[in-house]
């Protein structure tokens, strides 16, 4: 497979930094919540329009919808999902309150191969894969042979090595990745991971589920 530009235009494929609780390979925006100025996917009642091939944890008639752009090799990505987000999915996504849609945003070449072996995953599976990738993160992103640490979690999901080699190559599954990453630096400004849009609201970096939640409280019909 060729080598490709991880983020279009801004020509960068080195690793990204660790910039105040986000990865990024250019500047970060400034700290805080940030809203999103003429998001041409953001319906009138702040809802989003969403991709047919989105992941989506959660109801379909969720409230709040939460649009998630993590790179599967950022620590601050991994902190978020190790650290925060089972809260957020007890106490918002299990009672329909909100619903996580994941996007891959790879900054690296390692990621966009994770990503590529992510998305052969069917169903309910691929979030329990990314669960597995990022609480397993150091084991496979700074092995020696990272592919191949990588195809090791990826037989636990069910890959063969075969299937594992066809997805990491597949140049359909790579320019849609990294489609849908333009998109979400085009649409909504996102430059460093994990980045967030919660109905329509920008929040840069990974936060403590408290001033996660407080994010999420003002979406909340009964706030």
């Amino acid at each position: 497979m060729k080598r490709r530009n991880i983020l279009i235009g801004m020509g960068a494929v080195a690793l990204g930094v660790g910039v105040g609780g986000a990865y990024a390979l250019v500047q970060r925006p400034e700290d805080g919540p940030q809203v999103a100025e003429q998001a041409p996917r953001l319906a009138a009642a702040g809802d989003m329009q969403l991709f047919e091939d989105d992941r989506i944890l959660g109801a379909p008639d969720a409230p709040i919808t939460i649009l998630e752009y993590s790179s599967l090799t950022c620590p601050h990505c991994a902190s978020f999902h190790q650290g925060t987000l089972p809260q957020v999915k007890t106490d918002w996504i299990d009672t329909g309150k909100a619903r996580l849609v994941y996007r891959h945003y790879p900054l690296d070449q390692l990621a966009l191969r994770a990503a590529a072996a992510a998305n052969c995953i069917e169903g309910d599976g691929f979030f329990g894969f990314l669960d597995v990738l990022f609480s397993n993160q150091p084991r496979w992103s700074r092995s020696q042979d990272p592919i191949g640490a990588l195809q090791q979690f990826a037989a636990l999901a069910g890959l063969s090595p075969e299937a594992f080699q066809a997805c990491i190559a597949d140049e359909t599954t790579i320019t849609r990745i990294l489609e849908v990453q333009k998109d979400g630096r085009d649409t909504y400004e996102v430059a460093s991971t994990p980045s967030f849009v919660i109905n329509g609201q920008r929040v840069v970096g990974a936060r403590s589920y408290d001033e996660f939640a407080a994010v999420l409280t003002r979406f909340a019909p009964d706030a």
